[in-house]
């Protein structure tokens, strides 16, 4: 419902943060990783993710568009839910839980609170492959608005292929910077 919202903060701790949107006060659940990287910042956009739940609907903040999608993979797995994985990324870096699912170190997982034997061996197991890092590349920023390129990364993700697998077609495609979104992306998925 909400892919991100750009505001002033209001208030801010390690887990929860008030951002001012136009008038609009939005109370959003966050992980320590996203807190250290906005700790000092007045203004700033956060990548959210909604979850409607019976009882409520909860918001969860992102500093950065990969912990987001970490999360979401997280939420898929069988006993992992919102709560878990957001201690999971508070302990964890995206990077150094790649690295922990990719090399199948479990105890890296078993040492997070609440992640047992079990659990861990779950998370390797669903995420194998799904988790990959991004090196050498542009992180989105949190205040500037996305480019041309940016964009169509996004969209080549959001059609169900991997990110390194959509980086390294944009990269291939020679006057990436002249072409609009809808010429990028095509043109990407012609080099795939």
């Amino acid at each position: 419902m909400f892919a991100f919202l750009e505001g002033e903060l209001v208030y801010k701790s390690a887990s929860l943060l008030y951002m001012n949107v136009h008038g609009v006060g939005y109370e959003l659940n966050i992980t320590l990783q996203t807190y250290a990287k906005m700790q000092t910042l007045d203004k700033c956009r956060l990548y959210t993710h909604l979850q409607v739940r019976e009882d409520a609907w909860v918001l969860y903040g992102f500093f950065d568009e990969e912990e987001r999608a970490t999360f979401r993979q997280l939420l898929n797995i069988s006993g992992v839910g919102a709560a878990t994985a957001r201690i999971i990324l508070s302990s964890l870096t995206t990077d150094e839980l790649e690295r922990a699912v990719s090399g199948e170190d479990s105890r890296t997982l078993e040492r997070v609170k609440g992640i047992g034997a079990k659990t861990a061996q779950r998370i390797i197991l669903e995420l194998k492959g799904k988790l990959l890092r991004r090196e050498n590349t542009t992180s989105l920023s949190p205040v500037k608005h996305n480019t041309t390129q940016e964009d169509a990364l996004i969209a080549l993700v959001n059609l169900g292929i991997s990110r390194s697998v959509a980086e390294g077609a944009i990269k291939k495609i020679n006057n990436a910077p002249s072409l609009t979104i809808e010429e990028l992306i095509k043109q990407a998925l012609r080099v795939l």
